[in-house]
């Protein structure tokens, strides 16, 4: 291992990238460019585990190859998450392996500085910020919900926070061994599963190490249908997680699901209300509006606190994203938990 002008040891161990894609064409050449173009002096390959698309993600990746002897295409014909990460960890050749999102973009040094975190803490796999950044008014709006503790929640690969152990974190950098020692991940998971990965191996004496050193940027959803859609999947595999590992989730994951619950049995007591009303009744059932409206102050003061500073539309966006995010992901929890997840998957063909 060379040494770098500083003094400190630079690391050349083999490193495989492993990138699922599906129907990702506005997405991929720029995720798998920023890989190509990582500062890093060991040896590298690209491995697009490719999904059946039909948007032109084939024909790209294709090409990418085709100008890169490091870019190796799989064919994932199941076409999920976790299939992909699976084949492309059988197919690495190298010790460390970073997953890679296609709406992901690592910095040059990405690479350089987790290897190095890796050997330094001896953990099983390291990852940094999810730094969402959006372009249109509306994706500013999501990105700036997903890294604030009223979007997502207070995550530290979300808004950030001190080097050290963690539950979990964003993409990851394995040790290969490490991954291999605990299964790979569970291909029956298509969302969350780096979650539970990162459960079995802090369960098997293995360390799941946070640091602010990396930062991914990560390019949010471009409509509020996609939005929707997304967090609607993946709270409806969390509600599935929390009810396989009851002891593994904290209070925050019940939030969501509460609010929605809540929200819905208030609107219902206020519509009781206005029943008990037009029958000459006292309308004691309108009491239960008071959730909804707190819920709308709520969101009102996170915009406020957490919605400036990026223009007038971003904010109004702000206002649409903040419960597109909490009602959808609550919603998708409450049908996770009662075990409706793989019926829904296989419906709406996630």
């Amino acid at each position: 291992m060379p040494d770098q002008p500083d003094g400190t040891t630079r690391s050349t161990l083999g490193v495989s990238y492993v990138m699922p894609v599906l129907n990702d064409a506005s997405h991929v050449r720029a995720a798998v460019e920023s890989i190509l173009d990582q500062h890093y002096d060991g040896p590298v390959e690209v491995l697009i585990a490719l999904g059946p698309s039909i948007d032109g993600t084939s024909e790209l990746v294709a090409d990418l190859a085709a100008r890169d002897a490091r870019v190796r295409v799989l064919d994932n014909e199941v076409g999920s998450t976790p299939a992909g990460l699976n084949l492309g960890i059988r197919a690495a050749q190298y010790p460390v392996v970073v997953r890679v999102d296609s709406h992901s973009m690592l910095p040059a040094d990405y690479t350089r500085i987790a290897v190095d975190t890796l050997e330094r803490t001896g953990a099983d796999n390291v990852g940094g910020i999810m730094a969402a950044h959006g372009e249109t008014a509306f994706e500013r709006a999501v990105a700036r919900a997903y890294t604030t503790p009223v979007g997502l929640g207070g995550s530290a690969f979300h808004v950030g926070g001190t080097a050290g152990p963690v539950e979990t974190v964003y993409l990851g950098v394995f040790r290969r061994s490490a991954l291999e020692r605990v299964g790979l991940f569970d291909e029956t998971i298509k969302r969350g599963q780096d979650w539970e990965l990162n459960r079995r191996l802090r369960a098997s004496g293995g360390i799941v190490w946070f640091t602010p050193e990396l930062s991914v940027t990560y390019r949010p959803r471009s409509s509020l249908e996609r939005l929707g859609r997304q967090m609607f999947s993946t709270g409806l595999w969390r509600g599935e997680l929390a009810r396989r590992f009851p002891a593994a989730n904290g209070v925050r994951y019940f939030v969501p699901p509460v609010m929605v619950l809540g929200v819905l049995l208030g609107l219902l007591a206020g519509l009781g209300g206005l029943i008990q009303a037009l029958a000459g009744q006292t309308p004691w059932l309108a009491a239960g509006l008071v959730v909804p409206i707190v819920y709308l102050l709520f969101v009102l003061v996170a915009a406020l606190l957490y919605g400036r500073g990026q223009g007038a539309a971003s904010w109004l966006w702000f206002l649409v994203v903040l419960p597109c995010i909490h009602v959808a992901w609550g919603a998708g929890f409450v049908l996770g938990y009662l075990s409706l997840t793989r019926n829904i998957a296989s419906h709406t063909g996630r």
